[in-house]
């Protein structure tokens, strides 16, 4: 018997939605940062087992937005929870239940799908803290299954899997056992640069950047050249991007080129260019040409 089936993660900004699905699929498929708001689009991963296969969606964190990027981010993460066959729904332990959470569990009461309550970072917190938050959680709706984790060091993640697989109907083989994501290099290639935009920049900027693969191709050599921009929305923060003597841009670079050589296993000839496209993220023409297409 196969089963199969398509599982979104849902939670607030940060909660560790991509780090937990790294984790599953022990390949780096999602940027990580600690910084929220990090994943913009819904990025789809596939473990396939010998008789299951899960595709998994991870989401952008349900906020309050704040302009229409905000808004494509949590309609694509509402949008998710239709239409799946099991939701996982990532909280880290609380003393109470937050109003970002409280709008989560109204959303997860219109859908169908089984949801399991995934607790993250309880080996960051005390035990009485973590019994709190399943007893507060458990109250609020009538979760599937409740599994304490941790997602940056492993621990029951197997066993979520199990769990999922158990829960999976039966079905067919969506797509090629060696087949891990449904998302192009160029994406990923993309991703790769912010994260490290993100890691090496001030809090004001990060939210305000994007990025534009303007070429990316291979010469015979099998070296690739590829061209970024690294668009912002200030003036004021393409100077605190390129950093005194372009050494901000120039670390950004290096760091970048060394995670894209590993994943395109080739040596990889990499140019940033910072542009300044002011109030990007309100405006829906550049949010399209830079791949946000579900605005509402």
């Amino acid at each position: 018997m196969f089963k199969s089936g398509f599982v979104t993660i849902v939670g607030r900004p940060n909660v560790g939605k991509s780090t937990l699905t790294n984790k599953i699929m022990g390949e780096k498929l999602s940027i990580v940062s600690n910084k929220p708001q990090t994943t913009r689009n819904n990025i789809q991963t596939i473990l396939t087992g010998e008789d299951y296969q899960i595709v998994f969606v991870d989401t952008p964190g349900i906020h309050k937005p704040k302009h229409k990027l905000g808004e494509y981010m949590v309609n694509s993460a509402k949008d998710s929870i239709k239409e799946v066959d099991l939701v996982l729904f990532l909280i880290n332990p609380c003393d109470e239940i937050g109003k970002g959470d409280k709008f989560i569990i109204e959303a997860l009461k219109s859908q169908n799908a089984p949801v399991f309550l995934v607790v993250n970072k309880v080996d960051e917190n005390t035990h009485e803290r973590v019994a709190k938050t399943l007893d507060m959680y458990s109250k609020e709706y009538d979760f599937k299954e409740i599994i304490p984790i941790s997602a940056l060091r492993g621990k029951n993640v197997d066993t979520l899997v199990e769990l999922m697989v158990q829960n999976l109907p039966e079905g067919p083989q969506f797509y090629p056992e060696d087949m891990i994501t449904d998302v192009q290099e160029r994406f990923i290639v993309s991703e790769i640069v912010r994260e490290k935009a993100l890691r090496n920049l001030r809090d004001e900027v990060p939210h305000g950047i994007a990025v534009d693969i303007i070429q990316m191709k291979q010469n015979e050599k099998g070296t690739y050249h590829i061209e970024v921009d690294l668009i912002c929305e200030k003036t004021s923060h393409k100077g605190i991007i390129i950093g005194k003597n372009g050494a901000v841009l120039k670390k950004i670079g290096e760091t970048a080129r060394y995670e894209i050589e590993k994943l395109l296993n080739a040596k990889v000839n990499l140019k940033i260019w910072v542009k300044v496209r002011k109030e990007w993220r309100d405006n829906n023409l550049l949010l399209k040409e830079l791949g946000y297409k579900k605005l509402k």
